[in-house]
């Protein structure tokens, strides 16, 4: 009994040893932390902070930084900088990276001009201290991205430009510490700088060239591999986070890189994008920011009045020149207050890169204790900071975000979004499924609704069984990336009346449907079947084929024709189109005349759209095989057509699909028939004064005529 109570004193020894106890100690405070304070209304990364402090080795001493701590911690803080280049929106990176080189500027010299005097006049550092210790000033880590992302404005203007600017200023602070250190070393010179710019180039060419060619060659060739994905994307952030590492500069950096790299091969609504986030969010990032707290020493503020006015002097300075960064952008650029704040939020938090900075100059004996002992408190009255004023501008920006929605959907009299996919049995159906996930709005509360519509046979009990069972699979597909599908199966005479009648019955605004590619089929489906439904039906209808994953296209080519515009579903499927452009970072090549031209950046400018768009004039729809020698194998190829007797209908668009088939068999294809009527009011009552019934009745009459004249000839 004495044994046993000795090996279960020996477990419970401090600092804990058991990796299991260890383990579950860290796991249970990932738990409870954020429950407990977020009743006192504190962000949920202050807690794990503090909950590092207090077991830390300067706390309780529950845990000490041994080696599977810095190991999650070290993969933690990677997965931040990751996740911020997978998540940043490319084309508003790309729109605004001048804005971006000047917020870089700004963080970097504005904290650095504050800092050097105070450091050298102030606190009475020599030279090299002070650039030191100034440059220290001017690093910052994403500590309160995570709440940006979890407030879903990830692809905000402000959050861009402050990611951009985060490489940049990281980057030359590094670069700095390199030179202090070779020039402490008596190794600056010319080699230095080949050796550095040699080593850069070839990161670059690797991280940008080579893996996102590897990357799009194992998505296609194993896209059936779905968890396989996750340990592809993985390796490759440590790859990346490893050359980058050899070239000179910091791991994070070659993170984030690896994240602008297959940025456009992972959608942000993608199953594989709520897989790297969910790990990295429930495990890996709270781990960095217990290790964080766990840094921190509260009682060398009490070893003297010098580590105070220190610690206190290195505070104030860092927060104000981070503080100055962000006014001085937002005069510039003319954002809003809560911009202002989120900027200084994300960028005023120092972490790792503060560090590297101080221990580095620590062992080499540049800086003193009073330095380091401060830059831990500066470390943690930053990151607190950082974390209270992300979240309040994060609300702020959603509420304003909010109103601004409610305002266009009153404008354009638009409701909840709801998507109706009737399931067409073979292999594209998981794209199917996968594009209504990417086009889906995710302010929306509809669930998509998955069709199957079955005979009315002796047998369709059964087979109402059988299809109900199918339908799971892809309910599960659907749940890998949380969006709701609810599954509905119905009886009916033939498939195209089902699923005319269950649009109606659900309200849907969105029909998508999938391509039938069987010989002898293709005509009938496109014929008199695609007649049925588009004439019993007023919802907008996507009838889509895709060749390739949706994330292997490079660009989306739309052929619109003229008079498009007049359309009441215009703008619904512009902005579907738009939407998917954005999820996928590609761009979108407009196919149109003038005045569809103008409707188009109307559009985009009151729905506040950020794809890349480029418009070409287009009017020969009677020769649009013209258009072939534009597109290229990886463009998804998008033609707008319309119903019979709508505005934009044209005698060409009779033969469309089957042009499409056979000319443009190698690429994935979408046709779209926009809605003509408001969903509220049914087209029947239109009926009277459609310019269909006119056509029809000049067919009826060209019919009789030809069969009179027959009969005077015999």
């Amino acid at each position: 009994m004495t044994e046993y109570f000795k090996h279960l004193a020996n477990e419970f020894a401090l600092p804990l040893s058991n990796p299991v106890l260890v383990f579950s100690l860290i796991l249970f405070i990932i738990l409870l932390s954020p429950i407990i304070l977020r009743k006192l209304n504190i962000p949920a990364i202050i807690g794990l902070i503090i909950a590092g402090v207090v077991i830390g080795p300067h706390g309780a001493n529950f845990l000490e930084n041994n080696a599977a701590i810095k190991l999650f911690s070290t993969i933690g803080l990677l997965y931040i900088m990751f996740i911020a280049g997978l998540e940043l929106d490319m084309n508003e990176f790309r729109s605004n990276r001048n804005k971006s080189l000047v917020f870089g500027l700004f963080t970097f010299i504005l904290p650095l001009g504050v800092g050097f005097p105070v450091c050298y006049y102030l606190l009475e550092y020599d030279f090299n201290a002070s650039l030191l210790t100034a440059s220290m000033f001017a690093t910052h880590t994403l500590v309160a991205y995570p709440i940006v992302s979890k407030f879903g404005i990830s692809k905000n203007q402000a959050v861009a430009i402050t990611v951009g600017g985060t490489i940049l200023t990281d980057t030359a602070v590094l670069v700095i510490l390199a030179v202090i250190m070779a020039n402490s070393h008596g190794t600056l010179d010319q080699a230095f700088w080949f050796r550095l710019a040699g080593s850069l180039t070839v990161f670059s060419a690797i991280i940008f060239l080579v893996i996102p060619r590897i990357a799009r060659w194992f998505f296609q060739k194993l896209e059936s591999e779905k968890h396989s994905h996750y340990i592809f994307v993985l390796s490759m952030v440590f790859l990346a986070a490893f050359l980058a590492e050899l070239a000179g500069v910091e791991p994070i950096i070659g993170a984030f890189a690896a994240g602008l790299a297959l940025n456009k091969l992972i959608p942000h609504s993608s199953a594989l994008m709520n897989r790297i986030e969910f790990i990295g969010n429930s495990l890996f990032i709270p781990f960095f920011l217990i290790s964080v707290g766990m840094l921190v020493d509260v009682r060398v503020i009490l070893s003297g009045p010098t580590a105070l006015v220190v610690a206190a002097t290195l505070t104030v300075v860092a927060l104000f020149g981070k503080w100055l960064a962000a006014l001085f952008t937002q005069l510039i650029f003319k954002y809003s207050t809560a911009q202002r704040q989120l900027i200084f939020g994300l960028s005023s938090s120092h972490a790792a890169a503060t560090l590297a900075v101080i221990l580095v100059g620590y062992r080499a004996g540049i800086l003193d204790e009073n330095i380091l002992n401060g830059t831990i408190i500066l470390i943690l009255v930053t990151c607190i900071v950082a974390s209270f004023a992300a979240e309040q501008a994060a609300k702020r920006i959603i509420l304003d975000s909010e109103e601004d929605l409610d305002a266009l959907v009153r404008s354009n009299g638009t409701r909840d979004e709801h998507i109706l996919l009737p399931i067409n049995p073979g292999p594209s159906m998981d794209k199917l499924v996968e594009f209504a996930i990417l086009i889906k709005d995710k302010r929306s509360t509809s669930p998509i609704s998955l069709l199957s519509v079955v005979s009315n046979n002796s047998e369709a009990e059964v087979n109402i069984l059988k299809a109900r069972n199918k339908l799971n699979d892809y309910v599960v597909q659907a749940s890998a990336t949380e969006t709701k599908m609810n599954i509905i199966t119905t009886i009916d005479h033939n498939a195209t009346s089902g699923i005319a009648r269950m649009a109606k019955e659900v309200m849907s605004d969105l029909i998508v449907i999938g391509w039938t590619q069987r010989a002898g089929i293709l005509d009938k489906l496109f014929g008199e079947e695609m007649d049925h439904l588009l004439s019993h039906t007023n919802k907008t209808v996507f009838v889509c084929h895709f060749e390739k994953p949706l994330a292997i296209h490079k660009r989306m080519v739309v052929i619109t024709p003229p008079l498009a515009e007049f359309e009441y579903g215009f703008h619904q499927w512009f902005n579907t189109l738009a939407k998917l452009a954005q999820e996928l970072s590609i761009p979108i090549q407009l196919y149109c005349n003038e005045a569809t031209e103008n409707a188009v950046k109307r559009t985009m400018a009151k729905a506040k759209l950020t794809a890349s768009l480029t418009t070409k004039s287009f009017v020969d729809w009677e020769d649009i095989l013209v258009l072939a020698r534009d597109i290229q194998p990886d463009d998804i190829l998008v033609c707008v057509s319309a119903r019979k007797g709508a505005t934009s209908y044209m005698g060409p668009m009779e033969n469309l699909p089957s042009k499409l088939e056979r000319y443009f068999a190698s690429n994935s294809r979408v046709i779209i028939y926009p809605q003509q009527f408001d969903n509220h009011l049914s087209g029947d009552q239109y009926e009277d004064i459609s310019t269909e019934s006119l056509s029809k009745g000049i067919e009826v009459a060209q019919r009789i005529s030809k069969g009179i004249g027959s009969i005077f000839k015999r």
